[in-house]
């Protein structure tokens, strides 16, 4: 998913966020150099104001969630129906917890024994045991490994996911100005969505500010619609109108342009920076955080990886970490500007803000576009359009120059792959920069790492690369991707057994709001490769069946190893005395019911440190 955009002011003049005045975050947090050439010196920009805003609203996550938990209790079922995830897959009776920690696991007697002799001593405090429902379970907290929270509480506001045509696209955005009277009473208001996907669409065509202009409603006013994958926005002649003017060429991205050579309202990869955004406001910000937070927490998700934090976005939760108002734990990956100016060494990594609510130590970079928008770095062209190989959105002598500056200076490198080129490239710097280099020290990753040769996929292995993955955009991509790829390159894609069978650590994560930000969606595609209806374009048995992930390989992929991805497996990621009591109450057995009956699975509670953050246990 891309994310790089040009914000500008409500009054269409230009903002620099690179320019805020700084504010020192609490100690905990590094403080940056004080150069005023470093870009991300708003990594910890805090103003007064903003402080005493987000301090005004906490009640947003604790809707539902019972807040009557003592410090200690133990959590138990009647047979062993606790996923520990340990390093043997231990299932257990219970566990104990002890200040917002795991304590101790096992049998009741064995937990009540760990209270009575190593927590309490003499005392005879009676220790309060909860029981889990029959037939539920309990998995350690669910992490996706990559996704975009207020990108996903921005969608929701004008979702376009769904549409059958560019009629159905520009008619939801008709219905949803009229039914909101402040847009619709003032035609200046930008109009932003997303969702769309053009590749389910019967025509073939992109659509065009002139789809848009032809309603009465929407004609003449401001629009950004962002396409499913993040990778294409569809704008207004009103948007266009109020953005510089349009170079010819643009390295890594395309603007299509009408017959006559003017640009028609359709911006891929690159080219969406040029389009300006407009400004938002901490409100605005509030209220994507709401509306992504409660669902994130409702759907049993713990922990997000957000991936590609610019300065607006990372100086939001910094605030809302000082404030200690983030109810998930939040891993950063910070988006790096190859035309900007290298910010690694001047810059600290944020590590464990906020009782380790929030964590930014990684640099996000792209290497190219996406498949749906044929913008992934391919060797060969598209087989449904000979005339592009899509393109790379960066050189490998940009990255051969930056990867080893931020590896030396603390930062891990994430490297947002989907072609079978793009990957090739990415692996070929990391195979140069990474010789000598400490990997358990430093966990490069590929995101996406979705089209990846056999002997590259061989080579990620071999190099200790993390591959964050995510299976929901199998299910979804599977329809179109042969016409796409072709019928022998598409092996290659999303083939995750393989990736597992070179000896990589996967990463498992959804791209929301590409996809749903369900943790069960993702559980139930990467274990089935079918469609939620149970198809597939091979039939019941999965998309390329020989690719899937076995149940414990997938509850691995969304616990433990996205810890390791993140560096926190010695906190969070498993069930186990000394960690983190972050865990998820599910109401089935999804380690062993059938297939189908996963993606009705509810989930009871979402646990933080202890308290639920979600439900009632």
């Amino acid at each position: 998913m891309s994310l790089r955009q040009r914000p500008v002011s409500a009054d269409n003049s230009f903002t620099d966020h690179t320019k805020q005045v700084p504010v020192q975050i609490k100690a905990e947090v590094p403080a940056p150099s004080k150069s005023p050439k470093t870009l991300w010196i708003v990594f910890v920009a805090l103003g007064l104001s903003s402080l005493l805003y987000f301090a005004s609203d906490v009640s947003y996550f604790t809707s539902g969630a019972s807040t009557d938990h003592s410090a200690s209790y133990a959590l138990c079922s009647s047979e062993p129906s606790i996923y520990t995830v340990d390093i043997r897959n231990t299932q257990t009776q219970c566990i104990l917890v002890h200040n917002g920690y795991i304590a101790n696991t096992g049998t009741l007697a064995e937990v009540q024994r760990h209270w009575e002799t190593a927590i309490l001593g003499a005392s005879h405090s009676e220790l309060q045991i909860r029981y889990i429902p029959p037939g539920s379970i309990v998995v350690p907290g669910l992490s996706d490994a990559h996704g975009h929270i207020l990108e996903y509480g921005a969608s929701r506001q004008l979702a376009l996911e769904g549409t059958k045509d560019i009629q159905e696209t520009v008619a939801r955005v008709r219905n949803y100005i009229l039914a909101n009277p402040d847009i619709h009473q003032n035609t200046s208001t930008y109009v932003l969505g997303g969702g769309w996907d053009h590749t389910i669409w019967p025509t073939t065509r992109w659509p065009t500010a002139v789809d848009l202009e032809s309603d009465p409603v929407l004609r003449g006013r401001p629009i950004i619609l962002q396409s499913k994958d993040c990778h294409a926005l569809w704008v207004s002649n009103k948007v266009m109108e109020a953005s510089p003017q349009f170079p010819d060429v643009v390295e890594g991205g395309v603007i299509f342009r009408d017959g006559s050579g003017f640009p028609n309202g359709m911006f891929l990869d690159n080219a969406q920076d040029l389009v300006l955004q407009p400004k938002l406001t901490d409100d605005d910000l509030m209220r994507r955080f709401s509306v992504a937070v409660q669902d994130i927490v409702a759907l049993g998700l713990t922990s997000v990886h957000d991936a590609g934090l610019d300065p607006m976005s990372l100086n939001f939760f910094a605030k809302m970490a000082d404030l200690n108002k983030l109810p998930i734990r939040i891993y950063g990956m910070t988006f790096f500007d190859e035309n900007g100016e290298y910010w690694g060494n001047t810059t600290k990594p944020i590590i464990n803000a906020a009782n380790g609510r929030l964590n930014a130590r990684s640099v996000k970079i792209f290497a190219d576009g996406a498949l749906r928008t044929s913008g992934a770095a391919l060797y060969e062209p598209y087989a449904d359009d000979p005339t592009t190989a899509g393109a790379m959105r960066i050189t490998s002598e940009i990255l051969h120059h930056f990867l080893p500056l931020f590896l030396r200076d603390g930062w891990q490198v994430n490297v947002h792959a989907i072609g079978d080129r793009a990957n090739g490239i990415v692996l070929d710097v990391f195979e140069a920069e990474l010789k000598g280099v400490n990997i358990s020290a430093s966990r490069p990753r590929l995101e996406h790492a979705q089209i990846i040769t056999k002997a590259d996929r061989e080579r990620l292995g071999r190099l200790g690369v993390i591959a964050s993955v995510q299976p929901t955009h199998a299910i979804s991509d599977m329809w179109y991707a042969q016409d796409r790829l072709g019928p022998v390159r598409i092996k290659n894609l999303y083939a995750f057994r393989s990736l597992v069978d070179s000896g990589a650590r996967i990463a498992l994560g959804s791209d929301f709001p590409v996809e749903s930000p369900n943790p069960l969606s993702t559980f139930y595609a990467a274990i089935t490769r079918l469609s939620p209806d149970g198809k597939s374009p091979h039939g019941p048995g999965g998309w390329f069946p020989e690719q899937r992930l076995t149940r414990q390989e997938a509850l691995r992929g969304m616990t433990i190893d996205p810890a390791y991805a993140s560096f926190t497996e010695a906190t969070l990621g498993s069930l186990e005395a000394g960690k983190r009591a972050d865990f998820v109450i599910l109401s089935q057995d999804i380690m062993t019911i059938a297939p189908d009956q996963i993606l009705s699975t509810q989930v009871i509670a979402t646990v933080i440190d202890g308290a639920p953050v979600y439900g009632r246990f």
